[in-house]
């Protein structure tokens, strides 16, 4: 059973940074790309960023330049390094594994970032 476990959200002043990490459990952590999302009250997830075959980044233009996904293999760790933030930033994140092209449907607790001075 795939299990999902998101932290290091919090409140952060306009230009802070803060790392946010996802623990994986019962899958093989190592052969799946990975991605992050967020998702702000009222509106869809949205995809943030996404790390394919263990090195290949892509990142949806707003973040771009900011943030930074990486993933531990050995740790079963995924991070997300959120550097110069914005109000618009703020937002519940999620990590999820992609599956053909798709996140799997079920969801962590997620953890919130706030982006506020």
């Amino acid at each position: 059973q795939v299990q999902l476990v998101e932290s290091g959200g919090g409140l952060v002043q306009p230009g802070g940074s803060l790392r946010l990490s996802c623990t994986a459990s019962g899958f093989q952590f190592s052969l799946y790309n990975m991605a992050w999302y967020r998702q702000v009250p009222g509106k869809a997830r949205e995809f943030v960023a996404g790390i394919y075959a263990g090195t290949k980044t892509k990142y949806t233009d707003s973040v771009q330049g900011r943030f930074t996904i990486s993933r531990d293999n050995a740790k079963r760790m995924l991070f997300l390094q959120m550097n110069s933030l914005k109000p618009e930033d703020t937002a519940v994140y999620y990590c999820n594994v992609i599956r053909n092209g798709e996140p799997l449907d079920s969801w962590g607790q997620g953890t919130q970032v706030t982006v506020s001075s």
